[in-house]
């Protein structure tokens, strides 16, 4: 009941600015949230939301998804049009930030709110192409903590998604995209995912089920991507000690050192996994450290394994970084990103299949 009052109220509660039809892109740091709240409640919010938000990756040095900065109302406008934003504050406050929001909902919304049947807002694109805000109240300072805490995985999954499908349309490029290495995996294997013109098909093994996708080889930041699938699976595989030891035998076989005495394995299990929705499948999204069993390289993974009713298969679709040099939470977005891409033959439409197909060269 409480998921179905939320929904109402993003369709239907209005913001008293309202939208612009002549909006620009967002603006701002990808991965930073402007805070719109009072100082003092703000402090005493402060563990909760930074528990929420600034949850960190290892890779491996720690890296946190998101940071949070907080703002007074009276800079709105100097604001208003950044990617992330956040408005917080007690509906029983009176200050300008307790004001804007109760000025932003409409008489029911108010209502709910008092009732305590929903504490949040979700808003895309309010005054900004590809924008999140996020309105965040409840009666009392307790009670709003509460809420947040209760909702945080939602919130900061929402901020997450934002994030990635803004980054999609500055890495997706049709001019540069690989068409004729995607139809050749769709053709032979009845899947596909987007190809970077700067990645390479370093492995195709249809007898191990494998693919390999390699960007910038011998490098100091280096990305790859697998694709392993089996036939004839069944969902009670869908387990991290089974994602484990699945990912494990794959990198022992094919991600080894050049001189084939070492291998990747993942670092001292450490592994994060996390029951999700991908492309609208119960999937376990994994994210954890790699390294070679000679401990010289190292660095971060994300892994998304999903069941297929419609092929009976079990589909691991991930992605490495190892780019000691560099701070990695952007490139393990990217990575993940393009994760995301990964689409199963009956999901594509016969006008792309045969786009696709079109562009096969051999």
């Amino acid at each position: 009941m409480k998921n179905a009052l939320s929904l109402i109220l993003i369709i239907y509660s209005i913001f008293i600015i309202g939208c612009d039809t002549t909006l620009r892109p967002a603006r701002g740091i990808e991965n930073e949230i402007i805070v719109f709240a009072d100082s003092t409640e703000f402090e005493e919010l402060k563990v909760s939301l930074e528990q929420v938000f600034e949850r960190e990756i290892e890779t491996p040095q720690p890296e946190k998804i998101f940071e949070l900065k907080r703002v007074n109302y009276s800079d709105f406008q100097k604001y208003r049009a950044i990617k992330n934003l956040i408005f917080i504050a007690p509906f029983n406050s009176d200050h300008e930030m307790a004001k804007f929001i109760k000025n932003s909902l409409d008489s029911t919304a108010t209502v709910q709110i008092k009732n305590k049947e929903v504490s949040y807002i979700l808003k895309k694109d309010l005054w900004a192409i590809g924008q999140l805000v996020l309105l965040l109240t409840s009666p009392t300072l307790s009670e709003l903590e509460f809420e947040l805490v209760k909702n945080g995985n939602k919130l900061s999954y929402a901020f997450q998604k934002a994030s990635d499908a803004r980054l999609l349309t500055t890495i997706y490029n049709a001019r540069y995209e690989q068409k004729n290495v995607e139809a050749k995996l769709l053709r032979d294997y009845g899947w596909m995912i987007y190809v970077q013109a700067d990645f390479t098909l370093a492995m195709n093994r249809s007898d191990e089920k494998f693919v390999w996708l390699r960007r910038s080889p011998n490098s100091d930041m280096e990305r790859w991507i697998f694709i392993h699938w089996i036939d004839d699976a069944s969902p009670s595989m869908l387990n991290r000690d089974a994602i484990m030891s699945i990912r494990n035998k794959l990198t022992e076989k094919f991600y080894q050192t050049s001189d084939d005495k070492y291998f990747v394995t993942i670092a001292d299990s450490i592994i994060n996994t996390t029951e999700i929705n991908f492309n609208n499948r119960y999937a376990i999204y994994s994210q954890g450290l790699w390294r070679t069993t000679d401990k010289y390289m190292g660095g971060p993974f994300v892994s998304y394994t999903f069941y297929d009713e419609k092929t009976g298969r079990i589909y691991m679709v991930d992605g490495s970084i190892y780019a000691p040099k560099y701070y990695k939470r952007n490139l393990i977005q990217q990575v993940d990103v393009i994760l995301q891409s990964f689409l199963t033959e009956s999901e594509i439409s016969t006008e792309r299949k045969e786009s696709l197909f079109e562009a096969i060269d051999d």
